[in-house]
């Protein structure tokens, strides 16, 4: 068979088995050559996410080709044959270790000799040229690999590569109003694409000054004829006075025109006398509320706003700011204005307010025009867009050493990724923890190693339960470290007196840190046999115990209430208390009658049991008691063992992004293996002393001499 096999090409694939199905054995060179011909039905993982694993994230991302945040079959399989394209012999990736020998990398082909070459450039420049291997640390420093100073072909410029000091200001510029983008030295630098952009937004920027509103416009023949135009700043700094009095100044006009229209309101529109009595005994000061309230100045028929003298304290100085930045550069020099004056100023800057509405997002256009444009007419965007081009262009053996990475990271992590991937080999195996391990908790004398970061806990809850697992969602804090939330799987022990939500725990991750936890939601779930079969007499004695505590209470308060009443009959003037009703003596009669039968009826029924089984040969007294036991317990042990037969890891993992191909069981036996149940270690020495102990009743001889009295009685009843 083996033979066939080879002979048509066909690889002879070996299968081990573990939690209840067939892996696939991935153990040798000829088994990732040949891993593109395993029928994908077999596979136990068909994709996988790039993060929340306990693994190296950078590594699932470049084997994540299409870059979205999932590992599926194909793109394993591209990194599998490229791998196993570059090496002499695969077989290396199952060799402990990460160092790659400069000799396992193939030099007959085009990228081997690639590789090679970048190996040798990598070596050189970090001083070790007559090394034999490499590793991934010696990847980790780029600054060391790609020096800032050099192109490396990425298109990324930093400004230690500029040429000049213009150059460079230039790329500190794009880099704060475009952002940064990394080189392949770490540096921060400038792309083709952030210098075409930082160059539009300038020539916006400039465009948008150059179409503010000029000019001092018409002004009065006594204004000076030669003033210079207002800039783009300027015309908004007089926007900005004229907006901070608008109000004011309308409500003064305003007041002014009613005036005209019927003189007798003047009094009625100025503070009178008694406003200002009110404000006397106040300590005014430019800011007060009562006195900004004031007209401007005084309101009289066609009176113009004073700017300088005779204006309300409160408005004066923003009056001189409207006179100084707005009223002089556009009306010239006045001392106070006609409401004809007033409207122009507004209709002068309405301009202005347009040109504001159109500004450009954007620090340019906080530049000057002169800076904006020298900008535009420097020969640095020029070098720069020159220099950008040489970057690019520049062979710098850059895709070689980031090919060479890749290799070096797939040497490493490969085969891992095979074993938790292909097949589960990590997770049944139980040497090294699964990628989606994410540590242990401890809580309630037990450790669960079955534990999973949680993202989204609302979608990760629904879902889950469909393991038939007893989960255990938990929040972990950590001083300085970003909160996690897991999910722990407890397989093993018992859930009596348990897990709440509320509950403190102790999580370790897989670095060995702890992290305090605490449980946010339970899923309830069969978690052995041992706990199915007492289960039924538990619930038993919580009814029992929740029934005396019930009848216990109720007692409790009516003996508080007879007591209430009692003091209440007791107190001087109280109303003489109501007689009792007469005590019927047939009426308890009845109850009493009734409750004899009762009695009867059920000592007469366990007479009748206790003589059927005490007429049993001896030998049968046994299997009659265990086939009592297997009445009351059996049903609630097989319904457990069914659900702890159904147990699966895939919703689990299905609920984290994976896409689980197989039925994962977690039975009996390794579900045991996956928490530990806190022992007494071997060869401990145990003293039964206990100084605080409770003291001994001799409760079991009461109990058995009892029951033998009881036994002596049914005997002699059916004896008689």
């Amino acid at each position: 068979m083996g033979e066939a096999l080879e002979m048509s090409g066909l690889h002879r694939w070996r299968f081990f088995r573990s939690g209840g199905f067939d892996q696939v054995r991935i153990e040798t060179s000829q088994d990732l050559r040949s891993l593109d011909q395993l029928d994908q039905k077999l596979w136990a993982v068909l994709a996988c996410p790039t993060s929340g694993l306990e693994f190296d994230s950078r590594t699932l991302q470049r084997i994540d080709t299409d870059g979205d945040g999932s590992i599926r079959v194909p793109e394993l399989l591209h990194a599998v044959r490229w791998v196993c394209e570059q090496l002499h012999n695969p077989q290396l990736l199952f060799q402990p270790g990460a160092d790659l020998p400069l000799d396992a990398l193939r030099s007959d082909t085009a990228a081997g000799a690639s590789l090679f070459a970048a190996a040798q450039q990598v070596l050189q420049r970090l001083g070790k040229a007559t090394a034999e291997q490499l590793c991934l640390d010696d990847l980790s420093d780029p600054a060391r690999l790609f020096p800032p100073t050099l192109p490396n072909g990425d298109g990324v410029v930093p400004a230690e590569l500029a040429p000049d000091a213009a150059c460079a200001e230039l790329i500190a510029h794009i880099i704060a109003t475009q952002g940064a983008q990394t080189d392949r030295s770490g540096q921060p630098g400038a792309t083709q694409a952030g210098l075409t952009a930082f160059l539009e937004q300038a020539q916006q920027a400039l465009d948008w000054h150059l179409s503010a509103p000029h000019g001092p416009g018409t002004v009065p023949p006594e204004a000076a004829t030669n003033a210079p135009p207002l800039s783009g700043l300027q015309e908004a700094a007089a926007l900005q006075a004229y907006d901070a009095v608008q109000a004011k100044v309308d409500d003064f006009f305003t007041r002014c025109r009613l005036l005209d229209f019927d003189p007798r309101a003047e009094a009625a529109l100025n503070p009178d006398e008694a406003r200002y009595t009110e404000m006397a005994p106040l300590t005014l000061h430019a800011a007060s509320a009562e006195l900004a309230a004031l007209p401007l100045a005084r309101v009289q028929p066609g009176a113009a706003l004073p700017l300088c003298a005779g204006v309300n304290p409160a408005w004066q100085s923003r009056l001189a700011a409207l006179r100084e930045v707005a009223v002089q550069p556009l009306l010239g020099d006045c001392e106070a204005l006609t409401p004809a004056q007033w409207d122009d100023l507004g209709a002068r800057l309405a301009d202005c307010r347009a040109w504001l509405a159109a500004r450009p997002n954007g620090a340019l256009a906080d530049w000057s025009p002169a800076a904006l444009r020298q900008l535009l007419d420097s020969p640095a965007p020029a070098r720069l867009a020159a220099l950008i081009e040489q970057d690019r262009s520049a062979d710098a053996s850059a895709a070689g050493i980031e090919a060479l990475e890749l290799l070096l990271r797939l040497r490493r992590d490969l085969v891992p990724l095979l074993r938790n991937f292909v097949n589960l080999s990590d997770f049944y195996g139980q040497k090294e923890p699964a990628i989606f391990q994410a540590g242990t908790l401890y809580i309630d004398q037990r450790s669960c190693t079955l534990c999973l970061r949680v993202s989204d806990l609302e979608r990760h809850s629904e879902l889950a339960p469909l393991s038939g697992a007893y989960l255990l969602y938990c929040e972990c804090v950590r001083p300085d470290e970003e909160p996690i939330t897991i999910v722990a799987a407890l397989t093993g022990g018992d859930a009596d007196e348990m897990l709440v939500a509320g509950r403190n725990a102790l999580f370790y991750d897989r670095q060995g840190r702890d992290w305090k936890a605490q449980v946010l939601r339970v899923v309830e779930a069969p978690i052995s046999v041992r706990q199915a079969f007492w289960m039924p007499y538990r619930r038993l004695a919580r009814f029992i115990s929740a029934q005396a505590q019930r009848l216990a209470a109720a007692r409790e308060q009516n003996v508080e209430a007879q007591s209430a009443a009692g003091a209440a009959a007791a107190a001087p003037g109280a109303a003489a208390p109501v007689s009792a009703q007469a005590f019927d003596i047939a009426r308890f009669a009845g109850i009493f009658a009734a409750i004899g039968l009762a009695l009867g009826a059920l000592g007469t029924a366990l007479a009748a049991i206790m003589g059927g089984f005490l007429r049993l040969p001896l030998w049968q007294m046994p299997l009659v008691l265990v086939g009592l036991l297997l009445l009351i317990s059996g049903p609630a042990m097989l319904l457990a063992w069914f659900k702890l037969r159904q147990r699966n890891l895939g919703p689990l993992l299905d609920a984290n992004g994976w896409a689980v191909n197989i039925r994962a069981r977690l039975n009996i036996p390794f579900g045991a293996a996956l928490t530990g149940v806190a022992q007494l270690p071997a060869g401990a020495e145990r003293s039964l002393q206990d100084p605080y102990a409770e003291p001994k009743r001799p409760w079991s001889w009461y109990a058995l001499t009892a029951l033998l009295m009881l036994v002596l009685a049914l005997t002699w009843l059916l004896l008689r």
